[in-house]
């Protein structure tokens, strides 16, 4: 008897994880491949709008797996504790886990489920999802296919699809709120979205009130960076790194259209969940 075999491919309204649907639908058409978003409800409305445009591009749509608790119940439960890079439960509970429960009934009954993952032939491999069944089997296309972040840019200009909007300010995907976002993406999403803005100030000022030990950027609270003294700095300090980065960068000839410069590449910090930045 054959084993029923599924293909499933997660997006995070990212641009690499786009760039690998467009990859496989271009060069495994056989592949009946199930694309999923797992929406948090707490997403950029630019995020919605990619998956709405790639959904198009793919010919079918891309199937929403809703948490069965919103990020508000999770916070209770942590005790008003806001998630943090120490403890990223909002990883855990809005994306992991309804992914596990989406896919539990067919590992359950034998399947053998294939899952994509966009990791670039340029990066190392962060683990997304543990796969703890021996049927679910985890596959790296841009590695094995030598794909660098170059290569993904190329992949998303030939499909006409292009970057997502929110690339001109941030250069990540993932919650409004998230505390993988640098100083300069804060100013940013205040000025995009001031309402995203104010609401993560209120989840935040709950949160110290309750005792939590972290607020949402490292150092100092999102009232004390919306200061029009404090935005200035961070703005001038932005303006540095930038220009120091393109001092060392080196042009291409192969490629003389600049790749964009992303502000994880600036700063040096941790990219963030694979299951919310690809």
């Amino acid at each position: 008897m054959t084993q029923s075999e599924k293909h499933v491919l997660g997006l995070s309204g990212g641009r690499d994880s786009a760039a690998l649907a467009v990859f496989m639908r271009q060069n495994y058409p056989h592949l009946d491949i199930e694309y999923f978003f797992t929406d948090t409800g707490k997403e950029l409305p630019e995020v919605y709008e990619f998956l709405g445009q790639l959904e198009g591009f793919l010919g079918k749509p891309i199937l929403r797996l809703n948490p069965d608790r919103d990020f508000d119940y999770w916070l209770k439960q942590y005790n008003q504790f806001l998630p943090s890079p120490q403890t990223r439960w909002c990883t855990r509970q809005l994306k992991l886990r309804p992914f596990e429960q989406w896919i539990k009934p067919y590992l359950d009954e034998g399947t053998l489920v294939h899952s994509y993952v966009a990791i670039r032939a340029d990066e190392e491999y962060r683990e997304g999802y543990n796969a703890k069944q021996k049927n679910l089997q985890v596959h790296l296309p841009f590695k094995d296919n030598a794909i660098d972040k170059a290569g993904v840019m190329e992949i998303l200009d030939a499909s006409g699809l292009g970057l997502p909007k929110y690339y001109s300010w941030r250069s990540r995907s993932g919650c409004t709120f998230c505390f993988y976002q640098q100083k300069i993406e804060w100013v940013r999403l205040m000025e995009e979205h001031p309402d995203k803005f104010e609401e993560a100030k209120q989840y935040e000022k709950t949160a110290v009130e309750n005792g939590s030990p972290f607020t949402w950027t490292q150092g100092e609270s999102l009232e004390e960076l919306s200061q029009p003294e404090r935005i200035q700095q961070i703005k001038a300090d932005h303006e540095k790194r930038l220009q120091r980065m393109r001092d060392k960068k080196q042009t291409n000839p192969l490629r003389p259209d600049e790749e964009p410069i992303d502000i994880d590449d600036l700063y040096g910090q941790a990219k963030g969940c694979l299951a919310c930045h690809k």
